[in-house]
């Protein structure tokens, strides 16, 4: 089994097993292998920068580092060899999963932990995408990401039925 390494800013004293949400934000996570980049598919990624971003800003919570990962061949490895379910494990409290792809089996697994899979086609800096998480937040949310935030807990909960 594969077990997850948390990397996180400390400020204090006091050591939280995992940072509280923010109110009011989304929590985001990014398929990296380089902490600088949105550069790997799911299964096959080293490491998940996550931040909590808001219309205005966002603030690095926590890295996720993965040693023993699947390759980008699209093969399935032996039965019993899962290498999914503690990545899913380890970024249950995320709103938003970004990555290169996603297979079905494995988005249907973060699915399930309440993260909406985002597949985005090329590689781009993981400021980009959080400006474009922002961007998305400050202006009228598609109608995928009015159903996050409000599940979210990051807006009240509105009837959408005359929209759209």
């Amino acid at each position: 089994m594969t077990a997850a390494r948390r990397l996180s800013l400390v400020t204090d004293e006091v050591h939280p097993q995992r940072p509280k949400w923010k109110a009011g934000s989304l929590r985001v996570a990014i398929a990296t292998q380089d902490m600088k980049s949105l550069n790997a598919h799911f299964g096959s990624a080293k490491r998940f920068a996550v931040y909590d971003v808001t219309s205005d800003d966002w603030n690095f919570v926590e890295a996720v580092a993965f040693e023993d990962v699947s390759d980008e061949s699209g093969k399935h490895r032996i039965e019993g060899d899962d290498r999914i379910t503690p990545k899913v494990e380890a970024l249950k409290g995320c709103h938003l999963l970004f990555c290169l792809a996603i297979g079905g089996p494995s988005a249907a697994k973060v699915i399930s932990a309440k993260i909406h899979p985002i597949k985005v086609p090329q590689p781009q800096s993981i400021e980009d995408v959080l400006l474009r998480t922002r961007t998305m937040l400050k202006t009228a949310p598609p109608p995928w990401l009015r159903k996050v935030l409000t599940e979210a807990g990051a807006t009240e909960k509105k009837s959408f039925e005359d929209e759209d």
